[in-house]
C-alpha cells in the first residue's frame, strides 16, 4: 500500500484517550503520529483533505473469526483482515476455534508466520483454553502466553470442565491475560433462536435466556474464586450484563463484549423485520418467514434485552463493543433451513453503521462508540493502540459519518456475505484506514 508522510486537514478528531474531539489538522510522519493541531503543509508532505470527515484512532476488535486455518473458503487471514480495514478496524484479535484449533505453540507459531504473510491489518491470536477445544484437558498457558496470544477462548461451546476453567483463571493470574468464555449451557440448547413470541410463532425451536445466563453465573463464581480476569464474550441479555457488571463492582475481576447486532436487531429480524434502532420502539410483528442470515449464536433477543443492553452500555464504562465478525460460505446459509444453518453475521464492515444509528437516536454519543472500541480495549490488553497522541503509531480511521449506502454482494470484502443488511440502506463509511501510516484501505 501506501506508507506517505501525510497531513490530514480540517476533519472532526475524536481522541477519548486524550479527551480530544476538535476540528484539527492531524501530521502522519515516519509512521506515526507527529503533530495535532492547527498545522501548515511542509514541502514533500501529501495533503488529504478531510473536511466534513471524522478523524479517529484505528477501532481494535478483541473477538473476530479469521477461519485460517482449515475454513479458507469462508475466509482467510487476507480477506478477513481486509475487510476489518474496511470496516475501520487497525488491530483485530483472532479466536481459536479453527481447524485444527489453537491449542500449541506450534499451531501459534504457524499462524503468526501466516500473519506475517498476510495480514493487512494488526493480528493478534487468542488461544483455546482446553486442548481440542473439547472442554477436558487444560493447554499450556504459560507457554502460550509466552509465544504471543493475548488471552484464552473455547469460544462456539463453554468449556464444560469446571475444574479446567479454574485452572484457565488461576492461570490468569499468574501471566495476566484474561479467559474469555463463551457462556451456553448445553443442556439448555439445542433450539436455534432465541425462545419466545417470535420463536413461537415461527415454529421453531428457541434457547432460552437462561442457557447463556447460567453459565456466565458460574464462571464469575469461579474467577471470584481465583481472581482471574474473566471476559464474558457476546453477552445478549440484559441479565447477564447486569451479572457481569454486579460481579465486577464486588470485587470480581470480570470483564465483557457485546456485539453490534445484539444492541440493533432483535429476534423480530428472524422474521423479515428490518429495524435499525430497535432500541428506540418495539418492531412491529413482521411476516412469518425465518431468514438463515438473521442465525447468530447468542441468537438475537427480544427487544427488551436489546434495550436493557443499551441501557447496560451506557453505565457500565467498562464494556467493550467488538464484532464477532463470522463469516460463512453462501451454502453454509441459503438455502438452508433455519435449523440447519450456520451460526454467525459477517460483521467488520457493518459495526460502524450500526453504532452510528445509536448516535443519530441519542442513545450514545460518537465519542462513547469510539471509546469502546479504541481506548477501552488498549488499556483493558495493555495495548500500544487506541491513540493520536503524538509518538503513538498512526492506526487511524477516517469515516463519514453521514454518508448513505446500500450494501450488495459486490460490495462486501470478506468472503462471507452472510448478513440481513443486504439491500439495507446505513449511513456512516469509512473512506480511510491507516495502520502505522500505511494507507490500507480507501473507499
Amino acid at each position: 500500500m501506501l506508507d506517505l508522510d501525510m497531513l490530514l486537514r480540517g476533519g472532526r478528531v475524536v481522541d477519548p484517550s486524550t479527551g480530544v474531539d476538535a476540528i484539527a489538522d492531524l501530521r502522519i510522519r515516519g509512521g506515526a503520529v507527529a503533530e495535532l493541531g492547527q498545522l501548515e503543509g511542509t514541502s514533500g508532505e501529501r495533503v488529504l483533505d478531510v473536511d466534513g470527515l471524522v478523524v479517529a484512532p484505528g477501532f481494535i476488535d478483541v473477538h473476530t473469526h479469521l477461519r485460517e486455518p482449515g475454513q479458507e473458503w469462508k475466509e482467510t487471514i487476507g480477506s478477513g483482515t481486509a475487510a476489518a480495514a474496511a470496516g475501520g478496524f487497525t488491530t483485530v484479535f483472532c479466536m481459536p476455534n479453527t481447524q485444527p484449533p489453537l491449542d500449541s505453540v506450534a499451531a501459534i507459531e504457524l499462524l503468526e508466520r501466516h500473519i506475517a504473510k498476510s495480514a493487512v491489518v494488526r493480528v493478534r491470536p487468542i488461544a483455546t483454553i482446553s486442548e481440542g477445544r473439547r472442554g477436558q484437558r487444560a493447554v499450556n498457558y504459560d507457554a502460550l502466553a509466552e509465544a504471543g496470544v493475548v488471552g484464552f477462548s473455547d469460544d462456539g461451546d463453554s468449556t464444560s470442565n469446571s475444574g479446567v476453567m479454574r485452572k484457565a483463571l488461576e492461570a490468569s493470574v499468574r501471566i495476566g491475560l484474561p479467559v474469555i468464555v463463551h457462556c451456553e449451557d448445553a443442556g439448555l440448547t439445542g433450539g436455534s433462536m432465541s425462545e419466545g413470541d417470535i420463536s413461537r410463532m415461527l415454529g421453531i425451536l428457541g434457547v432460552p435466556k437462561a442457557a447463556e445466563e447460567t453459565v456466565i453465573i458460574r464462571d464469575l463464581a469461579l474467577a471470584a474464586l481465583t481472581g482471574g480476569w474473566l471476559h464474558v464474550c457476546h453477552v445478549s441479555t440484559a441479565l447477564g450484563a447486569t451479572l457481569v457488571t454486579a460481579a465486577r463492582r464486588s470485587g470480581v475481576r470480570a470483564t465483557m463484549e457485546v456485539m453490534p447486532h445484539h444492541l440493533t436487531m432483535t429476534d423480530s429480524w428472524v422474521a423479515g423485520a428490518r429495524n435499525l434502532e430497535s432500541c428506540s420502539t418495539q418492531d412491529s410483528m413482521p411476516a412469518k418467514v425465518a431468514d438463515p442470515n438473521t442465525k447468530v449464536n447468542p441468537p438475537l433477543r427480544s427487544w427488551s434485552d436489546a434495550h436493557g443492553l443499551l441501557s447496560m452500555l451506557k453505565k457500565d464504562l467498562t464494556i467493550v463493543v467488538s464484532t464477532d465478525h463470522a463469516p460463512h460460505a453462501t451454502i453454509d446459509k441459503e438455502g438452508q433451513a433455519f435449523p440447519d444453518a450456520a451460526n454467525g453475521l459477517t460483521g467488520s464492515e457493518f459495526a460502524l453503521a450500526l453504532l452510528l444509528g445509536l448516535v443519530r437516536g441519542g442513545h450514545l454519543s460518537l465519542r462513547d462508540i469510539v471509546a469502546r472500541m479504541t481506548v477501552l480495549p488498549a488499556k483493558l490488553w495493555n495495548l500500544s493502540a487506541g491513540s493520536l497522541r503524538p509518538g503513538s503509531a498512526a492506526d487511524i480511521v477516517v469515516f463519514d459519518p453521514n454518508e448513505r449506502w446500500v450494501a450488495s454482494r459486490n460490495d462486501i470484502v470478506s468472503r462471507g456475505t452472510n448478513t440481513p443488511l443486504l439491500d439495507v440502506e446505513m449511513q456512516g463509511r469509512v473512506k480511510f484506514t491507516f495502520v502505522g501510516g500505511d494507507l490500507r484501505y480507501c473507499d
